[in-house]
């Protein structure tokens, strides 16, 4: 078997609140498959400061050179590269200018809907079009060790334009990764953790007026902002009947509120009900 999908087999396997431990582990074992690993595995996102704004930001591999990674407030890497790696990782212009418009954006959503966290937005030149990564990340806790929550966003997308730029195809590949927990002497150690992936694809009109450039750049920002927000809910939905559903209905089948022999007695009256019909 190969290696490498050897390595993805294993980490479905293993619990997914333990996914950067064990790809830490897999990398050290297996040094040669760090950098297909990191691009292709998701874990839970991590923050720093930039230190030239003050303001916090994600990290992930599409913002990574080797150990650095850099800031959509100041677009520059932390600590600095290459002079020569970065004219082609920093992007400039029109995309620079889209990144930037989204940054504000994607901040504004993240303290409508998480009410705090951290929101970062980092956009790259394709041949044709572009790409780019939309991040959130919120935590959060309950009476210091006793509980914890955490969910990680991650929202890879495609951008191609059509000829003439009055359209533009949207390639969304989005994955929700929820880690809850609760410690305490009623339930034990209680753990519900794991990830949930989606994809979309959409044909979306750019709007032109006044200044074309603008208004081509501007439309780009709504219409990614709109499929993100889109694609959020929708996944909050399914979460909501995947995880919670299911944990409900497991926990119900588990422990019975009403006695057993009262339910024994439900269950008998029911089968009587239905061999009399079937007569």
């Amino acid at each position: 078997m190969d290696p490498f999908d050897a390595a993805l087999d294993l980490l479905r396997r293993l619990p997914p609140s333990s996914t950067q431990q064990n790809l830490n582990g897999i990398i050290a074992l297996r040094p040669d498959l760090e950098e297909d690993l990191l691009s292709s595995v998701d874990v839970a996102l991590t923050s720093k400061r930039c230190t030239k704004t003050g303001r916090d930001y994600l990290c992930c591999d599409y913002n990574r050179d080797d150990s650095s990674y850099r800031s959509p407030w100041s677009n520059e890497f932390e600590p600095p590269i290459e002079a020569e790696a970065a004219a082609d990782l920093i992007p400039g212009g029109r995309i620079r200018r889209m990144e930037e418009s989204l940054n504000a954006g994607v901040d504004v959503y993240r303290e409508l809907y998480y009410e705090g966290g951290v929101s970062s937005a980092y956009l790259w030149a394709l041949e044709e079009g572009f790409a780019g990564v939309v991040l959130f990340k919120k935590t959060s806790s309950a009476g210091g060790s006793a509980g914890k929550g955490g969910w990680d966003s991650i929202h890879v997308l495609e951008v191609s334009e059509a000829a003439g730029k009055r359209s533009a195809h949207y390639k969304l590949t989005s994955t929700v990764i929820l880690d809850l927990g609760l410690s305490s002497s009623a339930v034990d150690n209680l753990e519900l953790a794991g990830n949930l992936t989606r994809q979309t694809e959409s044909d979306l009109a750019l709007t032109h007026s006044g200044s074309r450039e603008s208004d081509i750049e501007q439309s780009h920002v709504v219409n990614i902002g709109r499929m993100v927000e889109d694609m959020e809910t929708r996944m909050r939905n399914l979460l909501q009947e995947v995880y919670f559903g299911k944990a409900k209905d497991v926990v119900g089948d588990l422990r019975s509120i009403q006695p057993l022999s009262e339910v024994g007695r439900e269950r008998d009256a029911h089968r009587d009900v239905i061999s009399k019909m079937g007569r």
